[in-house]
């Protein structure tokens, strides 16, 4: 089989398949067959969402590793590597800026599987000559066994490759980065997934996930909201006050709450100070409560319309509210000139009624509410005892202070260790097939 380029383009059916695991160490021969080294990588460019291309080899010959260009390799045939030039460049293999080489900075590494948003190992990369080229086709994560006990090892024809496609190559690998962030698929994971991601990672691979979500600067907010508080406290302890107070300005005000109360006692007011106007006098507001009460646990953000509005203003109201979170969506609160909670109501129900009629026919105008200091296994037995998703929080005078969400009393609710803890897949997933 010629490596060289310039024959007839194979199709991906009819296209023989080559493993690394099986090129690595096989002989470098002369024209003439005698044996002068043994190939000890290959390098490729990538291509953005093309696939990687095959651009020439890397050959242990005596003590020095020396480049050997596709053009003078003849075939591998009968396990081989044969040049068919008499002359090859001595010179120590420097590798140039945007090269990938197989062995050194793939095979062992880790990659991210963007379908099961996992982080991989890659034991093994298949190889096929595609349109004239060799490209990377697929990966295996499993790395090639090794003979032990009289067992065989599983040849690399007998394990599942799956598409290269589906990985997110070389993370950590910074030589690369610029050839791969603008086709990056690391942001079209849930920011949960790439929390995940992050509590997974190593130092340098965090840096690299961070780099590709620092480009969206919501996403990079919904994702410190999911982190391990440790975790999201290293990460910000690491930035300038700047630097976090505008990943702060983007978060849930609860979560950035809790995130500033992490963070070391100097550091505190500066990093409030560079908060908008708005954003730190919600955090500061929750920062005056117990963490383990309602005022604690609750968000300042909720959808309220005068306790005289139409159900259609109520609609009206849930259709503007477009920077909430979607479970603070879910009632519309009903109040008066002072801010007292006259009735809640349920977006179904709202939806569910004649837009004309005033909201007073379709709220509960005694609704299940706490106040700020009420704990928080109260607060999860009366949403467990009522079928509620939201409660509001409201003070002495019922003045609605806070709301807040089933998602909230959960998180309070689960185990200290559940981030950590592997999440029940679908049944229709297939991770680790091909």
């Amino acid at each position: 089989m010629s490596t060289t380029p310039a024959g007839p383009a194979d199709g991906a059916s009819g296209s023989r398949e080559l493993y690394l695991s099986e090129l690595l160490r096989i002989p470098v021969t002369d024209r003439g067959g005698e044996h002068i080294g043994r190939l000890s990588d290959i390098i490729v460019r990538l291509r953005g969402a093309d696939l990687p291309v095959v651009t020439g080899l890397v050959a242990a010959i005596g003590s020095r590793s020396v480049f050997v260009p596709l053009e003078q390799v003849g075939a591998l045939d009968g396990g081989e590597l044969r040049l068919t030039s008499a002359t090859l460049d001595l010179r120590r293999f420097e590798r140039r800026e945007g090269e990938v080489l197989l062995r050194t900075d793939v095979l062992g590494h880790r990659l991210i599987d963007v379908q099961s948003a996992h982080l991989i190992k890659a034991g093994d990369l298949e190889l096929r000559q595609l349109d004239g080229e060799w490209v990377v086709t697929g990966v295996d994560s499993r790395r090639p066994a090794h003979r032990l006990f009289g067992h065989r090892p599983v040849a690399p024809r007998q394990r599942a490759f799956r598409a290269w496609s589906r990985f997110e190559p070389l993370i950590g690998h910074a030589g690369s980065a610029r050839s791969r962030y603008p086709v990056g698929r690391i942001r079209r994971l849930k920011p949960a997934q790439i929390a995940d991601l992050l509590e997974d990672a190593s130092r340098d691979e965090e840096s690299e996930i961070l780099g590709h979500v620092h480009a969206d600067p919501e996403l990079e907010a919904d994702v410190f909201e999911e982190l391990d508080e440790d975790l999201a406290t290293r990460l910000l302890g690491a930035r300038t006050n700047a630097e976090v107070a505008s990943v702060l300005a983007r978060m849930r005000p609860d979560d950035a709450a809790d995130a500033i109360t992490e963070l070391p006692q100097p550091r505190r007011q500066p990093v409030l100070d560079l908060l908008p106007q708005a954003a730190r006098a919600k955090i500061l507001t929750l920062m005056g409560f117990n963490p383990a009460s309602a005022g604690g646990l609750m968000g300042v953000d909720f959808v309220t319309v005068p306790a005289g509005a139409a159900v259609a203003t109520a609609i009206a109201a849930v259709a503007a509210a477009g920077n909430l979170e979607p479970e603070a969506m879910t009632s519309v609160h009903a109040v008066d000139d002072d801010g007292k909670l006259r009735g809640v109501a349920r977006l179904v129900a709202l939806v569910q009624a004649d837009p004309a009629v005033p909201i007073a026919r379709v709220y509960d105008d005694d609704p299940v509410r706490v106040g700020p200091d009420t704990d928080i296994v109260d607060v999860a037995v009366l949403m467990s005892d009522y079928n509620l998703i939201t409660i509001p929080v409201v003070d002495e005078q019922r003045r609605m202070i806070g709301l807040i969400t089933v998602d909230d009393v959960l998180e309070a609710a689960l185990p200290e260790d559940w981030r950590r803890r592997e999440a029940a897949e679908p049944p229709d997933a297939h991770r680790g097939g091909p």
